[in-house]
């Protein structure tokens, strides 16, 4: 990158807080993945199944959190607050709702689900039981994203800085108590994660509620509010879906290859969601300030900010893949004793590796049109790239190719997502100015 201007600063100042603010929820599934898999493989392939579930349930609802950052910043460079703040409560009211439904759809459907993707049916038996009890923090997970989505917007990232770190040393703090101090097993991890996901979310509910009487909104639920955020949600949560579809058919394919490879694939997931999170750290400040920017009026600023954010990408994403490189031969003893989870994750790991640089300039793009609200584009994007790495996974469990191929498959993926969002970001029809 060239030397480090005013434009970096106003990158950094997003990027950083948000980077520990995103890592929260993969640091939870690490810290559960290194807890749980002391127990045993079947649990670890339990946790595997669970998790692959609730991310992909939370995973669709990330549009909350998207949303309500491209709107809420938009307006609020725009000068309208009171608008901006009418937009987050909208937002938080329609986490409630969401995450009432989908919390009791997830309990209802554990059986079903955990025996689709579990490979023995002590995993299945493991995964419902985590299913169970994570169901009833669904709500709290959906309102943790609204309202973090809404600070952002107004360039608060020192508050879910907080919050994420706290909820995170009270999970492990919880998790390592019920799990090995009182003998819960993998019901004590997901007891424990359940309780920090609910603290979590009534302290950055609160912040946003009185912010939203002092700017003159009551956060009292509004049909229009709420109709409106699902109505810009939409877009965004088709694109989320594909993502998502991609990541369950992975598990889906690793389960085909047993135990092992299963409780691997695990630890390589864990491992690539900390660092995707990682890197968008610099998405969501593609996000932020491009709506801010927009939304002020600048387009020439816009797209300075575009391209000074792409070199980001391509820096932390090779940061990310020397990183997992170095940590490939040994990161596996960490979570788990067994030796055939060792020999199947190296490998899968040093492909994973070389696509980080890839993933990171994604990451960037991806987040500077959904600050742009270009949702409807990533979405029709989004299901073509899916529609491309469904043969490939498909394939290499068919062959039984191993978790390294396909992981190949995935990079595959990332490659077509770059295609596609470089291609948009090019042109102009995504620079829409204004509130």
């Amino acid at each position: 990158m060239n030397k480090f201007g005013e434009q970096d600063r106003r990158i950094v100042a997003v990027a950083v807080p948000a980077f520990f603010a995103l890592v929260s929820e993969p640091l939870m599934l690490l810290a559960d993945t290194a807890i749980v898999g002391r127990l045993g493989t079947s649990e670890l392939g339990g946790l595997a199944v669970a998790s692959s579930v609730l991310l992909t349930v939370v995973g669709l609802c990330v549009f909350l959190a998207y949303g309500s950052t491209a709107t809420v910043g938009r307006l609020h460079g725009a000068g309208q607050v009171r608008a901006a703040y009418d937009g987050a409560a909208g937002g938080l009211w329609l986490a409630v709702g969401l995450g009432v439904v989908l919390g009791a759809l997830v309990a209802a459907t554990r059986g079903p689900v955990s025996g689709a993707l579990g490979s023995s049916r002590d995993v299945e038996g493991l995964a419902s039981t985590y299913l169970l009890i994570s169901a009833s923090a669904v709500p709290a997970m959906l309102l943790v994203l609204a309202a973090t989505g809404a600070l952002r917007g107004v360039l608060d990232l020192r508050t879910p800085l907080l919050v994420t770190v706290l909820a995170n040393v009270l999970n492990v703090v919880l998790s390592l108590v019920l799990v090995h101090g009182l003998d819960l097993g993998i019901a004590g991890a997901a007891v424990g994660t359940a309780v920090a996901q609910w603290v979590a979310a009534g302290w950055l509910v609160l912040v946003v509620v009185r912010r939203a009487r002092a700017a003159g909104s009551s956060g009292r639920p509004n049909v229009a509010g709420v109709v409106a955020a699902a109505r810009d949600g939409v877009p965004l949560l088709a694109r989320t879906a594909t993502l998502r579809a991609a990541l369950l058919l992975g598990t889906a394919v690793a389960a085909t290859f047993g135990d092992a490879p299963l409780a691997a694939h695990q630890i390589a997931t864990s491992l690539v969601s900390f660092l995707a999170f990682a890197m968008d750290a610099v998405a969501i400040a593609g996000q932020t300030l491009t709506g801010r920017t927009l939304g002020a009026g600048d387009a020439d600023g816009t797209r300075a900010l575009t391209r000074r954010m792409i070199a980001w990408g391509i820096g932390t994403g090779l940061a990310a893949g020397v990183l997992l490189l170095a940590l490939a031969p040994f990161v596996g003893g960490w979570f788990t004793p067994d030796a055939a989870v060792h020999d199947a994750l190296v490998p899968a790991l040093v492909v994973v590796a070389a696509v980080q640089p890839i993933s990171g300039v994604v990451f960037v793009l991806d987040g500077v049109l959904i600050g742009a609200g270009d949702g409807v584009y990533l979405a029709w994007a989004g299901l073509a790239v899916l529609l491309a790495y469904a043969p490939l996974a498909l394939l290499a469990g068919s062959l039984g190719a191993g978790l390294a191929w396909l992981w190949a498959a995935y990079g595959v993926f990332q490659l077509a997502r770059l295609v596609t969002l470089w291609l948009r970001q090019r042109g102009t029809t995504w620079m829409v100015l204004g509130a």
